[in-house]
């Protein structure tokens, strides 16, 4: 577990409570008394920042055009999961900068769309029970401009782009990606990674993600241009995950909080981090 990562969870845990301070309303009326405590203010408290969430999806929703979307999920095989431990920003980059590249380029070709397409992506790198499982779902307009701008194309009636072409073309791509970073010296390797660090090893690994068929898959699409932003709603907040793990923090094996009210004026202490036996340090914030 990284020291950011430490911070996120002692942050989510004291969300909300006494060790934040707060603010006690009374009613001059009755004198009943409600207290309001602080919020941790940290991105990736689904409580905190929901409202982002929020405007984010109303400023989507102004985008929105009355045409077919579509919902396209690229995947990495096991090995990138396991690089992307740590090397995130260039491996998440990479994995931007590939699909997109791919959805551009196949849907350009005449012989298959031949328009320019407009569509938003969204990272996911754990899966709903927590499984480190780095991939890229996009929503993707049914169509799009012509080369010249003059005309909209749209595409085949529950049809985008054949997935095969876009899984070689994906697979390509991120891979080149990948091989000049790790020549430019700017891909790290330790841990599980390190024999990786060779030369030789390295190339075999290339050659062995080059043989497997990476999973892109495009779902049926979206029944109107409303239900687009259902999905989006309900992946933006960074840390959905963690609305019902924050409140077991106190319990958790790993992080110990204080639990203990802080007096006016008194700071939070730092919490007390404690490895259990087994803990490998995996934790879901990126």
């Amino acid at each position: 577990m990284t020291a950011a990562q430490a911070a996120v969870l002692a942050a989510l845990g004291r969300c909300h409570t006494a060790a934040l301070g707060g603010h006690l309303y009374r009613c001059d009326k009755c004198g009943a008394e409600h207290s309001a405590f602080h919020g941790c203010g940290s991105r990736c408290c689904p409580s905190c920042l929901g409202h982002k969430s929020a405007e984010w999806v109303q400023a989507r929703a102004a985008e929105l055009l009355a045409v077919p979307y579509f919902h396209v999920v690229f995947t990495v095989p096991e090995q990138v999961s396991t690089l992307a431990f740590g090397n995130k920003k260039l491996v998440y980059d990479i994995l931007f900068r590939a699909a997109s590249q791919t959805l551009l380029e196949i849907a350009a070709d005449p012989k298959h769309l031949g328009a320019k397409v407009g569509f938003l992506a969204i990272l996911h790198t754990w899966t709903q029970k927590l499984v480190h499982h780095p991939h890229l779902h996009c929503v993707v307009a049914g169509g799009g401009l012509s080369h010249d701008g003059t005309h909209w194309i749209a595409c085949r009636e529950g049809f985008f782009l054949p997935v095969k072409v876009l899984s070689s073309l994906f697979r390509g791509k991120f891979l080149a990606l990948l091989d000049q970073a790790a020549q430019r010296g700017d891909l790290r390797f330790g841990g599980w990674t390190a024999a990786w660090a060779d030369a030789k090893a390295w190339a075999a690994c290339l050659r062995q993600m080059r043989r497997k068929a990476w999973v892109v898959y495009a779902k049926p699409p979206f029944g109107s241009p409303e239900q687009v932003l259902e999905y989006p709603r309900r992946r933006v907040p960074a840390a959905l995950p963690f609305a019902r793990a924050a409140q077991a923090l106190r319990a958790h094996p790993i992080l110990r909080l204080p639990r203990q009210p802080l007096a006016q004026g008194q700071r939070g202490a730092r919490p007390h981090l404690a490895r259990h036996a087994g803990a490998r340090g995996r934790d879901p914030v990126t």
